[in-house]
């Protein structure tokens, strides 16, 4: 005798996967995933859960509103870059605390590091709304922290690469960040 029947809510113990159960054998029992899909489980895979909302209840299909949604846009034509713009000078962001606020007497390094973060990554995304290719963040040598974390910051989006900037006109203080336009 199967701890499940037909229609109860169930959810794999070993995925996010939630469903509705259709069928019981004595071999496996058949469930309807919240994406319509039937799969078959053993009954010690599954956990019955009870939920006041139910997801298949709330689900109202509208076929005209899904094929227009399906639709794919029209990809707007890509603008060419002149060649005089594509080799302009990077943009520069000077991370270092006295260039961000009047004192920094009264803050705490914590406080100080999530200005200079805020600033490198408001100044980052305006880069990208302004399509500049290239930014570069002078963060200076120091404990090495604001690097770390601004390494942290820049590997979160998928769309740009970043190197050590020019060590004759920064020394080490510097990342580049070259922003792919087309991304």
């Amino acid at each position: 005798m199967s701890k499940f029947k037909a229609g109860d809510r169930v959810e794999l113990m070993d995925d996010n996967l939630q469903g509705r159960v259709e069928k019981i054998t004595s071999d496996f029992i058949t469930v309807r995933t919240t994406e319509g899909f039937l799969m078959d489980f053993s009954e010690a895979d599954l956990v019955r859960i009870d939920d006041e909302i139910d997801e298949f209840d709330l689900v109202d299909f509208d076929s005209e509103q899904v094929k227009q949604e399906k639709k794919i846009p029209k990809k707007p034509s890509s603008q060419r870059v002149k060649p005089k713009e594509r080799n302009a000078p990077p943009m520069e962001v000077d991370l270092h605390i006295h260039q961000l606020t009047v004192s920094s007497k009264n803050m705490s390094n914590h406080e100080m590091l999530n200005l200079q973060l805020d600033t490198a990554r408001h100044k980052l995304e305006f880069a990208m709304r302004k399509r500049i290719q290239k930014v570069v963040f002078i963060h200076g040598v120091g404990e090495g922290v604001l690097k770390m974390e601004l390494d942290y910051l820049l590997s979160r989006y998928s769309n740009l690469k970043y190197y050590d900037a020019d060590y004759k006109k920064y020394g080490l203080g510097a990342t580049e960040v070259y922003i792919f336009q087309n991304a």
